[in-house]
């Protein structure tokens, strides 16, 4: 996964220590966490009031558009307890679901698909953020 270009990468410190801790559990074991590990080394960490309310942060829906295509579609951010499969919903442990975190609109990223394929998506919009509707205990 890599993207097109590295763009700037924003996360909230609320978010850094909890997927700090959650690179901790079990359940993190035996999956390959690099990725996100080097996107939250390289982050620049902002408390939760201060992130700008265009980047996509833990539990942030956003809307892509296929830049090749043209069609969008909607994804949501989420912890790995609350992946239910739905293909509306990416995991943070997933490789694609690192790549996401701290993506600001406007951002375009090379998403690989099944087939060996890769599609280059843009961030369209944020239609929820939770540091922006004030509801960090999530």
């Amino acid at each position: 996964m890599h993207a097109t270009s590295v763009p700037p990468l924003l996360v909230s410190r609320l978010d850094c220590e909890r997927l700090e801790s959650l690179l901790e559990q079990p359940l993190a074991k035996g999956l390959n966490t690099e990725p996100l590990r080097r996107e939250l080394d390289r982050a620049e960490l902002l408390e939760p009031k201060e992130m700008p309310d265009d980047v996509i942060t833990m539990n942030s829906t956003a809307r892509f558009r296929d830049v090749n295509s043209g069609a969008e579609r909607e994804l949501t951010l989420v912890y790995p307890k609350d992946a239910d499969g739905s293909p509306e919903k990416v995991s943070i442990l997933a490789p694609v679901g690192s790549a996401l975190l701290g993506l600001h609109v406007g951002a375009v990223i090379d998403w690989p698909v099944p087939g060996g394929r890769t599609i280059t998506l843009e961030v369209l919009s944020i239609r929820y953020q939770p540091e922006s509707a004030g509801e960090l205990h999530r």
